[in-house]
């Protein structure tokens, strides 16, 4: 992405899929070019073709980065929401990236809600939505590896169905 939009890997890195502005309106309106295109704009049309090129070239799995929206009229195409509780998300950044100074379960919130505006900005349609998706699954209940599981084994059915 930072290849296609000519931004820095880090500002892409900190930045993709993440509105920056603190309101939908000033996501909306701030940081235009004379073209009217923002940095966010430039991310979201290079993230949109990374994701269509991807699907287009061989089998993959994205995660996030609105690919349910970009993709939803690819016939093959499994879209999947996985969420959790705020204390198994919580537990789980804790373990896997270690303790920040910032409560767990507010970063997740700060996050979810800049995912959320990012989403509905660029998609109109609601982050997080059961319709919007195939298959949602809580990996807190279920735990992480039986929804990989659950997930493969589904992809695998669906390409038997439509090979036959």
């Amino acid at each position: 992405m930072a290849a296609e939009t000519g931004l820095a890997k880090e500002y892409v890195e900190k930045y993709a899929g993440y509105t920056t502005a603190d309101t939908l309106y000033g996501n909306a309106a701030s940081g235009r070019n004379r073209d009217g295109q923002s940095d966010m704009d430039k991310m979201w049309f290079a993230q949109k073709k990374v994701v269509t090129d991807l699907a287009e070239k061989e089998p993959c799995v994205i995660v996030g980065r609105c690919a349910d929206y970009i993709l939803r009229n690819t016939a093959d195409c499994l879209t999947v929401f996985i969420h959790a509780s705020d204390e198994k998300r919580a537990e789980r950044i804790v373990t896997v990236y270690g303790q920040r100074e910032e409560s767990p379960i507010q970063r997740l919130h700060d996050k979810d809600q800049k995912r959320k505006e990012f989403y509905e900005l660029y998609t109109g349609t609601q982050w997080g939505q059961a319709d919007n998706y195939d298959l949602c699954l809580d990996s807190g209940r279920l735990g992480i590896e039986p929804c990989v599981d659950m997930i493969a084994a589904l992809y695998q059915q669906r390409c038997k169905a439509t090979a036959t």
